[in-house]
């Protein structure tokens, strides 16, 4: 009976500490957050010259300044148009597009399922690479094969994808026809169709993001390779190939994973060129327009939702620090 009060106090313990933990991390999120929104609104405010000029060009009349500027809420003291820019945000409102004459978030709705299965697709492209070919480097280490790979990741980290973009599209886009060379498919293009469109962009992040991935997994493999219960667990007579993938890589996870998750956080925001080469209608291209449009509602419209993702995929990935290791609870 002691035994199971005993049992019951240890679990309710543990319990507690997740729920801290887990509150902890939603409490860093929302102050995270508070600091991305104050300072993408006061980079806004402070850049020089009127915004509501700007955007209207050389040849808008002093009335449309004013209107546009009565609109944007910029002819109110600084701290109201603070005040005003977060309840919009709390009501789930970016602002609404000048040049595109539509809500912002609509905007970006719009323009997320490039971006999306552009990242999907790279990621995994990146971890069908980097994973196989890191533990493999690690457990070879000194190799061939180990030099190998370290110096292709090498190699491929110092390429810039749109360069790479550019290559692939020439050689198997222009020249061998395999792929189609830019775009997304017309209006009734099928899901096969768009996704066989996004085939060479993907490619071309998905090898350059592999290098950071594959160099993260073979040292993180290495520091466990030779730790006391992978020696263990090789004494005791276990197939080797479940000691590498059981033991070594289960404790080798959390950095993995870090890295992972930063790396898709990366392709979202930083998909921005590539999409410009490969004319995909997505985020990113969203942005150049928007950047050359001067279009500020888009433009801190997509770099709150962009940073509200880096958060997100990092709370994720703590979570995720939960079921790989139960030490993290402590």
């Amino acid at each position: 009976m002691a035994a199971d009060a005993h049992s019951f106090t240890a679990k309710i313990t543990v319990l507690a500490v997740m729920i801290r933990y887990v509150f902890q991390r939603l409490i860093g999120m929302i102050v995270v957050m508070f600091l991305v929104v104050t300072i993408v609104f006061i980079i806004v405010r402070v850049t020089p010259g009127d915004p509501a000029a700007v955007m209207l060009g050389p040849e808008a009349t002093q009335a449309d300044i004013e209107q546009l500027r009565a609109q944007l809420g910029l002819d109110k003291a600084l701290i109201v148009q603070y005040f005003y820019y977060l309840v919009q945000l709390v009501q789930g409102d970016l602002g609404q597009s000048i040049f595109l004459n539509q809500p912002v978030i609509s905007a970006l709705a719009s323009r997320a399922e490039p971006t999306f299965f552009l990242t999907l697709f790279s990621i995994i492209i990146a971890c069908t690479i980097a994973l196989p070919v890191g533990i493999y480097a690690a457990y070879k280490r000194g190799s061939f094969i180990d030099q190998l790979a370290t110096t292709i990741a090498m190699f491929a980290a110092s390429i810039p994808s749109f360069w790479l973009g550019l290559i692939l599209m020439q050689v198997f886009a222009v020249r061998f026809g395999l792929f189609p060379v830019s775009g997304y498919g017309g209006p009734d293009a099928s899901f096969i169709d768009r996704m066989w469109h996004l085939s060479l962009p993907a490619v071309a992040l998905g090898l350059v993001s592999s290098a950071l991935i594959l160099r993260f997994t073979r040292a993180s493999m290495l520091d466990v390779l030779n730790d006391d219960y992978v020696r263990t667990a090789r004494a005791k007579g276990l197939n080797e190939k479940r000691v590498i993938l059981k033991h070594a890589l289960k404790n080798a996870l959390i950095p993995i994973m870090t890295v992972i998750g930063l790396t898709i956080a990366v392709l979202i925001s930083g998909a921005v060129v590539t999409e410009t080469v490969f004319s995909l209608p997505g985020i990113g291209n969203l942005v150049v327009s928007a950047v050359l449009r001067r279009d500020y509602p888009v433009i801190q419209g997509t770099l709150l939702v962009i940073a509200a993702l880096y958060v997100l995929i990092n709370f994720i990935i703590d979570m995720l620090y939960l079921l790989v290791d139960p030490r993290v609870r402590y």
